[in-house]
């Protein structure tokens, strides 16, 4: 399919926001939107889903992009996880991430198959972040944040690898849970960490 472009983009009027996601599937950790406005005539080359870039990359465009587009974070915490659902936490992370630009836009492209119950105009795009470069340009701002929290973790916390795994259910992160047990970042909604919490 090739990068993402602004093909999609062209049809939506400016200011148009692209939002996108990170840490849904892992055990520990919150879960961090981002909501990007570019600059169509000054954006970072080599912008493209964040799963498809190397680390250094990410981190390399998500630096640029602070410095060129409008950008917005929203963060929904472990215990909200707890409390509404991982999909509930998913849509107040990225309601906080549009609310965070400082801008209000005249649309907003989600990647997925819903949008955050607002009153905004809004699309949900599945697979937007390797259709549309703004929803791109969010998941590599959501990842690299994310990324850097999960490392703050890890040296708080160590042991369970999230300076690698990032607190997804990898072999050597489950296996930190069964000799070390949870955590306070660990979601114990989530039914991997929930078998060590029913004794605490």
């Amino acid at each position: 399919m090739g990068r993402p472009c602004f093909k999609l983009e062209k049809l939506h009027p400016d200011p148009l926001a692209g939002v996108d996601e990170a840490g849904c599937a892992p055990l520990a950790g919150p879960v961090v939107a981002a909501a990007v406005i570019l600059d169509r005539e000054r954006f970072p080359r080599g912008i493209d889903d964040s799963k498809a870039l190397p680390a250094k990359a990410r981190e390399a465009i998500c630096a640029r992009l602070r410095k060129t587009a409008v950008v917005g974070v929203g963060i929904a915490t472990v215990e909200e996880i707890d409390t509404i659902n991982i999909f509930w936490a998913r849509m107040l992370a990225m309601q906080r991430a549009v609310d965070a630009l400082g801008v209000e836009p005249a649309m907003v492209l989600v990647d997925g198959n819903r949008c955050p119950d607002w009153e905004r105009p809004s699309l949900a795009i599945v697979g937007g972040d390797a259709r549309c470069r703004s929803i791109a340009a969010a998941s590599i701002v959501a990842k690299v944040t994310r990324d850097a929290i999960m490392a703050d973790y890890a040296r708080a916390w160590p042991g369970y690898g999230w300076e690698t795994n990032q607190g997804y259910p990898t072999p050597a992160h489950q296996r930190a849970l069964r000799e070390l047990g949870p955590t306070p970042i660990h979601r114990r909604s989530f039914a991997p960490v929930r078998q060590f919490t029913l004794d605490l």
